[in-house]
């Protein structure tokens, strides 16, 4: 079934602004409804329709941030054809109205990765969007990550973050960015909220000479408990995009509150702070 589902996902990416079903996705690889969906979310680890909502919401934010095309122009280039519908489904998932994400907070601190469209923020970036120092939280917890990167990326520029959904739609609880330059680099996140969250990690490699090998992703299994008040331990494997992979855009900031820079914890290089928006 990967070869059905590597088509059907190029017919996403090609048709999202069309009425798409999921009785007609399992028509066009053959298999009935049900046994399509139980397998495309064994592959992919979503159902069809979240990964569909995904390609379609990045597509929107893609032309929120890089057009000038009105809301309702973008509404039906995406597949929907209720303004309100749409303006309510991404709010409720982004955390931003349309018309909030187009601010250039949101545009300048935005990671996007897709095989046709990339961006990441420079840490200087993110260092001067922060406007100072904030006290460290005394709540949540914190984690000590290792980011491992096969040699063949060669260095990168890494964002480590916590979210809460596996394709997530809005910034991350609490982050960090680190230059990962070795086969293992060590990365931490302090004031991390206690519960259950996806950690991902996004790195650019500024040497690739071609654009399939400009971004890695690497993201833990399944979701990890933090505990307050205590450290929780991981590795992160980096590998390259894979083309059953959904679009990722997230913005680390927002037109209300810009990204703040918690101070180092013990032991951490000055050029590895801790990021929390």
């Amino acid at each position: 079934m990967l070869p059905a589902i590597h088509q059907t996902i190029s017919s996403m990416h090609e048709r999202y602004s069309e009425p798409i079903t999921l009785k007609n996705l399992a028509a066009e690889v053959f298999v009935s409804p049900f046994h399509f969906s139980r397998t495309f979310s064994k592959i992919t680890g979503v159902t069809p329709g979240r990964y569909l909502t995904a390609v379609r919401i990045f597509e929107a934010k893609r032309l929120l941030l890089t057009t000038s095309l009105t809301i309702s122009n973008i509404v039906c280039s995406v597949g929907y054809s209720s303004v309100g519908t749409f303006t309510s489904r991404f709010t409720r998932s982004v955390g931003m109205t349309p018309t909030q994400y187009r601010a250039p907070e949101v545009r300048d601190l935005l990671v996007a990765v897709s095989p046709q469209f990339q961006r990441m923020p420079s840490l200087e970036l993110l260092q001067e969007a922060g406007g100072g120092l904030i006290p460290a939280q005394r709540a949540g917890g914190s984690i000590a990550g290792k980011i491992q990167m096969p040699a063949e990326f060669g260095p990168g520029n890494v964002l480590l973050g916590v979210f809460a959904d596996p394709i997530p739609q809005r910034g991350p609880v609490a982050f960090t960015h680190v230059a990962a330059d070795s086969w293992a680099t060590e990365a931490f996140i302090g004031n991390v909220p206690a519960g259950r969250w996806v950690v991902i990690a996004i790195a650019e490699h500024p040497a690739a000479t071609t654009p399939e090998e400009r971004f890695s992703i690497g993201a833990t299994r399944g979701p990890i408990t933090i505990k307050e008040g205590e450290v929780t331990g991981l590795t992160v494997q980096m590998r390259r995009m894979r083309p059953i992979d959904p679009p990722l855009a997230i913005s680390l900031g927002d037109a209300n509150t810009p990204v703040r820079l918690s101070p180092p914890a013990p032991g951490i290089a000055a050029g590895d702070r801790l990021l929390r928006c």
